[in-house]
C-alpha cells in the first residue's frame, strides 16, 4: 500500500551547508562601509534564516529604513565576492547520504525553502551534487521573511504532497511550518541553541543519520 505524497522540505544556511564563515564576512564589509558597529557573532548567527531586511532591522533597530536599504546591497556585494573567490559552503557529513535515501523514497518529494536569495541559492545549487534534487525551491526574493508560511505552503502547492515536514536549524523555521500546518524536525548541528530550538520542533535529531527514522516516525510508519 503506497503512503501519501511527502513533502521533506529544507532549510539551506545552517541546515544542508554551513556557510556561516561567509555570512560573517559580508556582515563584516556591510557594517564597516557603512560606518557602523558590528555585532557579535552570536547576534548575527541568531538572525540566519530571516530576509536580509527583518535581519538588519533586528541587528540595528536604531537604524532607518534607507540605511537598512544600503546595508542590504553592501551584503549582497560582499557575499557574492566571497562566494565567488572563496572556497564553497561545505554541506554537513552526511547529507548527501540522507538525500540519497529520502530522494529514493517512495512519495516522498524534496523541497527548499530559504532565506536566501534566488541568486544566492541558484550558486548552492551549481553544486552537482545537490543540482536536481528539489522540486520545488522557494526563495526570499518571493516570500515574506520567515516565519511567515508563505513558503511552506508554496513549496506543498507545487510539490502536490498532501503532508509535509519541515527539517531546519532555527526557530523561524519551526515557527514557520508549524503555521504552514507541516510537521518540524530541528537540527542541532546549526546556528540556533538546542534548547530553544527543541521548544517549536516536533522532534530533534543530532546528525543526518537520524533524519529518515524521524521522519518516519512522524506518520507512524516504522
Amino acid at each position: 500500500m503506497s503512503r501519501p505524497r511527502t513533502l521533506v522540505l529544507f532549510d539551506v544556511d545552517g541546515t544542508l551547508i554551513d556557510s556561516q564563515s561567509h555570512i560573517l564576512g559580508a556582515m563584516e564589509f556591510a557594517f564597516k562601509t557603512r560606518g557602523l558597529v558590528l555585532p557579535p557573532a552570536s547576534e548575527i548567527l541568531a538572525i540566519v534564516g530571516l530576509s536580509l531586511p527583518e535581519a538588519f532591522a533586528q541587528l540595528c533597530p536604531e537604524t532607518d529604513a534607507k540605511e537598512r536599504l544600503l546595508l542590504v546591497e553592501a551584503y549582497k556585494d560582499s557575499f557574492a565576492s566571497l562566494r565567488d573567490s572563496a572556497s564553497a559552503s561545505a554541506l554537513y557529513p552526511g547529507a548527501l547520504a540522507c538525500l540519497d535515501r529520502l530522494k529514493n523514497m517512495e512519495d516522498i518529494v524534496l523541497g527548499i525553502a530559504t532565506g536566501k536569495s534566488r541568486r544566492g541559492l541558484r550558486h548552492v545549487l551549481s553544486n552537482p551534487d545537490l543540482a536536481g534534487r528539489f522540486a520545488t525551491t522557494q526563495v526570499a526574493d518571493d516570500h515574506p521573511s520567515k516565519p511567515h508560511p508563505s513558503m511552506a505552503l508554496q513549496a506543498m502547492t507545487e510539490s502536490g504532497a498532501v503532508r509535509g515536514v519541515l527539517i531546519g536549524d532555527t526557530t523561524f523555521d519551526m515557527q514557520m511550518g508549524r503555521a504552514a500546518g507541516l510537521k518540524t524536525i530541528g537540527v542541532c548541528w546549526g546556528y540556533h541553541a538546542e534548547q530553544v530550538l527543541r521548544v517549536h520542533a516536533d522532534q530533534m535529531v543530532t546528525d543526518y543519520a537520524q533524519l529518515v527514522p524521524e521522519v518516519q516516525k512522524l506518520w507512524g510508519e516504522i
